[in-house]
């Protein structure tokens, strides 16, 4: 009987602590409104990170808006422990839009989940 990698024993990696992603927090957004859907270009500090939308091509604008500020605050938040907000400028073309990302203002009042 020949042995089979999974009859060996497969050599797993170890559980590494997450580690904050190379590129940077985000800075920007471009959204676009192609045939094909709805795509987004987010410039990082480092660099930038393009694909598509997960919502339906016939979205309306305003929710593909916020479906890309909502995508880009929970990367931050998910992978720089960080919070942004995302303001979006007066659109140049009916079917392109962009936005800033800034560091969200600190809040005075402590989170729920800080203990004092």
């Amino acid at each position: 009987m020949n042995p089979t990698m999974l009859d060996s024993g497969m050599v797993r990696r170890k559980k590494e602590k997450k580690k904050r992603p190379a590129w940077g927090i985000p800075k920007g957004i471009v959204l676009l409104a192609t045939p094909e859907g709805w795509r987004t270009s987010v410039l990082t500090e480092s660099g930038m990170l393009c694909g598509r939308l997960d919502v339906p091509i016939n979205t309306d604008p305003q929710d593909a808006r916020s479906a890309a500020a909502v995508m880009v605050t929970e990367l931050a938040r998910d992978f720089h422990d960080t919070d942004v907000e995302v303001s979006w400028e007066p659109p140049q073309e009916p079917w392109s839009w962009t936005a800033q990302v800034t560091l969200a203002a600190e809040n005075d009042s402590p989170s729920p989940d800080a203990e004092g």
